[in-house]
């Protein structure tokens, strides 16, 4: 599988493009907030003959499905989010005003989705694994195979996703993280929803939240 990533809007949002020898791709997180990276993420698309079939979201914060309404408007897709994290999708306008940042709520999802199942396109698998306490329907897709985890805002270099936003729980976040994500292999690199990439292992020995 082969990762792309764009680091989109005011808040810096990685979205990310996942693909395989298939040419098929799916799109998580896209947080375009204007026609420049909008133009950005369809030209490499184009560019690399690539057929996206899914778009997913990681959880609902306005910051990661700003983009939402260019890809369904343009590939004729529908986001695939947690069901507890509608409520983030129908109050985005609203969250991002307090940020100063201005939008209208994104399309209502496709299709809601849940732990453990598996999200398939060309060749490739990715397993659900749900952690909530950042946002209460938080998940992370994971593919065994390539040993690579999109983690969106639940693991970061060296910290752990806020938890001091509407329906954040600590407590949840670190228990999920150390139960769910700490017994993978120490070599998977995480792809993290804002900042730097980094890998269990390395969050393991270094991670303060963690200890």
């Amino acid at each position: 599988m082969f990762v792309q990533k764009f680091t989109f809007n005011p808040v810096e949002v990685n979205t990310y493009l996942l693909w395989d020898e298939t040419l098929e791709c799916v799109i998580v997180d896209p947080g375009c907030s204007n026609s420049s990276e909008e133009r950005e993420l369809k030209d490499f698309i184009e560019e690399n003959k690539l057929q996206p079939v899914r778009l997913l979201n990681t959880h609902g914060h306005f910051d990661h499905v700003m983009g939402n309404e260019f890809v369904e408007r343009t590939w004729g897709l529908k986001s695939e989010i947690h069901q507890e994290d509608v409520f983030f999708i129908e109050n985005a306008s609203a969250s991002s005003a307090r940020f100063g940042i201005s939008m209208e709520n994104p399309p209502l999802p496709g299709r809601y989705i849940e732990e453990g199942e598996l999200i398939t396109f060309g060749s490739t698998k990715l397993q659900v694994i749900f952690v909530p306490g950042h946002a209460p329907g938080h998940v992370a897709f994971y593919c065994e195979d390539d040993k690579i985890l999109i983690g969106g805002d639940i693991l970061f270099r060296g910290s752990v996703g806020r938890t001091d936003l509407p329906r954040g729980n600590h407590e949840e976040l670190i228990a999920g993280i150390k139960e769910k994500l700490m017994i993978l292999d120490p070599q998977i690199k995480v792809y993290c929803g804002h900042g730097s990439e980094t890998t269990i292992g390395a969050e393991l020995e270094q991670n303060p939240f963690l200890r």
